[in-house]
């Protein structure tokens, strides 16, 4: 893997931060209850598979949102940092968290159904109701 590929972040103080090994590809909106109250709006994350995220801090902590999903913050500054849901292959990582700037593009959006009435979803970005990811994103 070349370093061009590598991405590092952190949280607004520091104190945690994470390297990815390899560059994400998209990032996925979500609009359900607990994202918009945890995130303050939506939760954008980009989906980054378990073997390329390493995480340090003394101050990750761990919220257990349910029985099938954690939520990483840091404990000294409050950011919102990761989604962790049990048996999937992937972290789900906040884009804004990343050090530099990411190219990237918002491609999906899920949950729709639970959207604040305030939210303006692009009609030509591929949508779901529920949790799944619609068909043509890249992940």
């Amino acid at each position: 893997m070349s370093a061009s590929c590598r991405r590092v972040g952190s949280c607004a103080c520091g104190a945690v931060r994470f390297t990815l090994s390899d560059a994400p590809v998209d990032v996925i909106a979500c609009h359900c209850e607990t994202c918009r109250r945890w995130s303050g709006y939506l939760w954008g994350a980009l989906r980054v598979p378990r073997h390329d995220i390493s995480i340090t801090g003394d101050t990750l902590r761990w919220w257990h949102a349910s029985a099938a999903a954690s939520r990483g913050f840091c404990t000294d500054c409050g950011s919102s940092l990761f989604f962790d849901k049990q048996e999937a292959s992937y972290i789900g990582v906040a884009p804004g968290a990343l050090d530099d700037s990411t190219g990237l593009m918002t491609t999906a959006h899920i949950c729709i159904a639970e959207a604040g009435d305030y939210e303006a979803i692009a009609a030509d970005v591929p949508q779901a109701a529920g949790p799944d990811t619609p068909r043509g994103n890249k992940r």
